[in-house]
């Protein structure tokens, strides 16, 4: 195991503790005015009571991590000697949301904060879920069964101290994701890390170490045995906590694409026309577009990811390298992939229908009124219409287009995307129509007359129906 390292702030610096001998309490006590986020100090408060019952108790995780690297608290965890029956004194109201593993949530003015008993795990016989916890007092046998050494560094609640017993702060600094321990042996125990380390290593913009990545190439093949849900979650995370490119090349790189999304590994090599894609093959030109994703919602980042997919099933060599009708297969193929990763129906539908749809853009400017405004009106039409200007960019091709077709849609009111009917079920019925399917041709036809601007009020509705239909 690595030495254990005391930091301390020093004068708004986090320094080794050895580095000032005769001044670390001078030290410590300077913290009190170093600043904390809201969330910190209810976290306090929740320490000070379990410290205040005699009980040892850290911050521990993602939450020093991103307080060490200036970025946004989220999550605030705390890792204490209690066992889960004396948190749950000390809180009546705390949830057990894992109590098998020690693991209790506690509200308090309106924060969550995660609360963990110190322990160790053994035999993961799923390679997921350990079949044997014991619960501990020693503080560096929980850290030492942790995934990245990144996520074990520990803070003293009330003084601020950064404690490292695995060479975590070291790895901190030189911006690696690092297995605590043998690599191996970590992700046997749980075969979801390989992918976390992969979202570390593309959120924090770090390099994964060596041995490490060695290990996930390694054990690549076991991704296959990851619940859906838990490989859906982590891909969602890659393609929307930023830096979607670097994570799916760091995908790539470690076997981990060919097993979770083999879809989207088909998409190497294939080679496209390069007047149109000067970017390279397919593989490469949806990395571009992964790589425009600012702040994307989900549906929008796994459009961007999939709407080429059906490309390697449709690729012919005629006058030039032609893909006709990947949008239909690539719809298809989305709609396979998002299921079999459990995404939601909602999420599902509005993926596929914006790979169907994203070769539109091309015949936009030419559409009648009327097309277009069903076109424009459609409830994923602003993410529709920012996917084509990222597959534009990352084709290296101007804008023109997309101008056009944004300032088409702008210059049409709301109320024209869709007006209101000029003719109801209850109107054909008064004029003698017979109930049927017939109503829903009519009405639907002279919605159609309407989004055209041919038929603008009742009275020229009622004479286009007595022409048209009789």
């Amino acid at each position: 195991m690595v030495a254990t390292t005391t930091f301390v702030v020093l004068d708004g610096l986090l320094v080794d503790s050895s580095m000032c001998a005769g001044r670390t309490q001078i030290s410590i006590l300077r913290l009190n005015r170093v600043s904390h986020p809201p969330q910190a100090a209810v976290a306090r408060r929740i320490a000070a009571t379990l410290s205040q019952a005699g009980f040892e108790v850290y911050l521990v995780g993602g939450c020093v991590r991103d307080r060490l690297l200036g970025r946004d608290l989220h999550d605030l965890d705390l890792t204490t000697s209690a066992r889960p029956a004396d948190i749950a004194a000390l809180f009546p109201a705390a949830l057990e949301v894992g109590v098998h593993f020690g693991v209790m949530l506690v509200h308090l003015e309106g924060v969550e904060v995660q609360v963990a008993t110190f322990r160790t795990e053994d035999s993961y016989l799923d390679g997921r879920r350990p079949d044997r916890v014991c619960f501990e007092t020693d503080v560096r046998l929980d850290v030492a069964r942790r995934d990245f050494t990144i996520n074990t560094l520990l803070e003293d609640p009330f003084t601020g101290e950064i404690i490292d017993h695995t060479g975590g702060r070291a790895d901190l600094d030189a911006r690696l994701i690092r297995a605590v321990g043998d690599p191996m042996d970590r992700f046997a125990e749980d075969h979801l890390r390989m992918l976390r380390a992969v979202r570390f290593a593309a959120r924090l913009g770090f390099a994964i170490e060596p041995g490490t990545m060695a290990a996930i190439q390694r054990c690549a093949p076991r991704a296959a045995l990851i619940s859906p849900e838990r490989v859906r979650d982590e891909i969602s995370r890659i393609l929307t906590e930023g830096q979607a490119r670097r994570g799916f090349e760091l995908l790539d790189q470690s076997g981990l694409l060919q097993v979770i999304l083999p879809e989207a590994a088909r998409m190497k090599g294939v080679r496209q026309p390069p007047e149109f894609h000067p970017e390279g093959d397919v593989w490469i030109h949806t990395l571009g577009l992964l790589e425009r994703l600012e702040c994307p919602s989900l549906e929008l980042a796994l459009a961007c990811l999939l709407h080429d997919v059906g490309k390697p099933g449709t690729q012919s060599f005629e006058d030039r390298i032609r893909f006709s009708g990947h949008d239909r297969l690539g719809a298809g193929i989305a709609r396979e992939i998002l299921a079999r990763l459990r995404f939601p129906s909602a999420a599902i539908d509005a993926v596929c229908s914006m790979v169907a749809q994203h070769m539109k853009f091309k015949d936009a400017p030419k559409m009648t009124d009327g097309a277009f405004k069903r076109f424009a009106r459609q409830g994923i039409f602003d993410e529709l219409l920012e996917l084509h200007r990222i597959d534009l960019l990352a084709s290296q091709r101007p804008l023109d287009n997309w101008h056009a077709v944004s300032q088409r849609r702008a210059s049409i009111p709301g109320g024209q995307l869709r007006p209101a009917p000029l003719l109801r079920g209850r109107d054909l019925l008064q004029l003698g129509y017979p109930p049927g399917p017939r109503f829903s041709r009519i009405l639907d036809a002279l919605e159609e007359e309407q989004l055209e601007g041919r038929v603008t009020s009742r009275d020229q509705a009622l004479e286009w129906l007595n022409r048209t239909f009789g």
